[in-house]
């Protein structure tokens, strides 16, 4: 037979209604796939959810890289698993002990006396193994059968990455959008013209915004306001009086023209379209996986230690985003000490990180990875090489492990998702999903239009002797105002647009 017998029949020899049965059910699976993810994507894109639709694009990318992945481990496998070095290389930074590994090679023969595949497996490597020894006793760099789990784990960290992603903004997208009865009130009171012409004074400390964020001033205070907002995070995140300041603050900054403006609305857009980049996967995580495969030497535990890095990143994350709605709070209460009318927050970027909102969204996109990493890394060890594998770990290590896992989900979910949405939404910017999609495309056209006018104009005017010197200047800063004028006129526009919707 050809080939040999150990290395198992070629297509040669195959039946041909084998290699067509097993062909149409893979391209059958395949399209059946790229179907539904084509069919999901006309239903957002027929219900105006672009930033899904444009997420939904984003798992479509991660898919084909998977597929360019792996054709490019089947094409080179056979010359990735006679890439020869000296056998002393292999013998340092090893996830199992040099015993362990002796062990599982004692055993070897007998399970793969039963599995086809694991023979022809067997049977590369053997033949792979002496090409390298026929280089002066040195071994693969890599063998075919590690290179084959290599490649599964890779497809199940994409596929439980995106997975999670798509849990965590599903939760925390329908917890944010019960607070839409908190809008829907506010609505009421203020198409209520007897309440909003009552002249009213408020003492600054008797509001509920401020007694329950107020920590008091002093040595203190500080310590004080730090303990309450990593507490708060676990109970409570966001109460009404926090949305009502934090609301009344976004819209007296950036929509003073429009009061009754639709703020949860523009809220659940915001929070669609940073998801677009919450469920891609980054250059950036994935040199994070090297790193971690580099790392996971015996006796190190690093499966253990790696687990603490999203927990603890997690906490800060929420505290910082609670400790910003006392920042708020802390700034009206020193300011005034009674106030006509409603209570109003200044919304700043100085109270951010670095003085950047983002920065928060790049954390939880880097949190909701790698706790997928570890929870991926879990189940394809325990499926590859069984739950008592050397490279899993001693039991009071895994446990831990999972707990924090399901903890950083549930959290991350329910209370720090939901804070991100509300509180990076006091940055000194508002973002552009203030306006549609149709009111964006029109923009950028507008803006297009804009710039060829101004190129246009200051050509012709640099080369005419005839006007007088400067003119091109002048134009410039008449379509500089123009579009200045332009662009507060599609903003007021689109915010009367979406209160009337």
């Amino acid at each position: 037979m050809a080939g040999g017998e150990g290395e198992g029949t070629s297509l040669e020899f195959t039946p041909t209604w084998v290699v067509a049965a097993v062909c149409t059910l893979i391209v059958g699976i395949s399209l059946a796939v790229e179907r539904l993810l084509h069919y999901a994507g006309k239903k957002l894109k027929k219900a105006g959810q672009k930033p899904l639709f444009e997420a939904l694009q984003k798992i479509k990318e991660e898919l084909m890289l998977l597929g360019f992945i792996s054709l490019l481990l089947t094409v080179f496998q056979s010359r990735i698993i006679k890439i020869c070095v000296k056998e002393s290389v292999m013998e340092h930074l090893l996830p199992c002990s040099l015993r362990d590994r002796e062990e599982a090679t004692g055993s070897k023969p007998e399970a793969e006396g039963t599995s086809h595949l694991l023979r022809h497996l067997l049977a590369e490597e053997a033949t792979a193994t002496g090409y390298c020894a026929s280089k002066g006793g040195k071994v693969p760099l890599l063998s075919l059968e590690a290179l084959h789990h290599l490649h599964i784990f890779i497809f199940v960290l994409a596929v439980v990455h995106v997975t999670f992603s798509v849990l965590t903004v599903v939760f925390g997208g329908a917890r944010i959008r019960q607070w839409k009865h908190w809008e829907d009130s506010i609505a009421k009171v203020n198409f209520d013209t007897s309440q909003v012409l009552k002249p009213r004074v408020t003492h600054v400390k008797d509001h509920d915004f401020i007694r329950n964020r107020f920590v008091g001033i002093g040595k203190g205070s500080a310590i004080r306001g730090w303990l309450h907002s990593f507490f708060k995070q676990f109970y409570g995140s966001v109460t009404k009086s926090d949305y009502v300041a934090l609301r009344l603050g976004f819209i007296t900054t950036h929509c003073k023209a429009n009061p009754k403006f639709n703020f949860h609305k523009y809220m659940i857009r915001a929070l669609e379209d940073d998801f677009r980049k919450v469920v891609g996967i980054s250059w950036y995580l994935w040199v994070f996986v090297v790193v971690f495969l580099l790392l996971n030497i015996n006796g190190w535990h690093t499966y253990f230690w790696i687990a603490f890095f999203p927990f603890i990143l997690l906490l800060a994350v929420g505290t910082k985003l609670e400790h910003i709605i006392i920042q708020l709070a802390h700034e009206v209460a020193e300011k005034h000490i009674a106030i006509e009318g409603e209570l109003v927050v200044q919304p700043s970027d100085d109270h951010f990180w670095f003085h950047r909102p983002r920065i928060v969204l790049f954390l939880i996109h880097f949190i909701l990875f790698q706790n997928a990493f570890e929870i991926a890394f879990f189940f394809w060890i325990w499926v590859t090489y069984g739950f008592d594998s050397c490279i899993m770990g001693q039991v009071r290590y895994i446990i831990p492990r999972l707990i924090i896992g399901v903890f950083i989900q549930v959290l991350c979910s329910y209370s720090t998702l939901p804070l991100y949405a509300l509180v990076t939404q006091m940055g000194t910017h508002f973002k552009k999903s203030i306006f549609d999609e149709h009111m964006q495309a029109k923009f950028v056209g507008w803006a297009q239009n804009a710039k060829k006018k101004v190129a246009t104009n200051a050509g012709t005017n640099g080369s005419s002797h005839d006007g007088p010197s400067g003119s091109g200047g002048s134009a410039g800063a008449g379509a500089a105002t123009a579009a200045t004028s332009a662009f507060k006129g599609i903003q007021l526009a689109k915010l009367n647009q979406s209160q009337q919707s």
